[in-house]
């Protein structure tokens, strides 16, 4: 897995992490809320190639 990519992981983390706590401080639970399901789904878009590569390997290990 590439470093970058699990520093960008972080980083996203820690925005969302600083945006929650801000936003739920001045009573906007929703919006904390949707930044924090934004925040997965970018997480989740970052990770989408990895996985695909990671079974793209297993089937060529098998020879599916």
């Amino acid at each position: 897995m590439d470093i970058d990519l699990i520093f960008r992981i972080a980083g996203v983390g820690i925005i969302v992490a600083v945006l929650d706590i801000l936003l739920k401080k001045s009573g906007r639970d929703e919006q904390a809320m949707m930044t924090t399901i934004a925040g997965l789904v970018v997480v989740l878009m970052m990770l989408i190639g990895e996985i695909s590569t990671l079974f793209e390997t297993v089937r060529d290990v098998f020879g599916l």
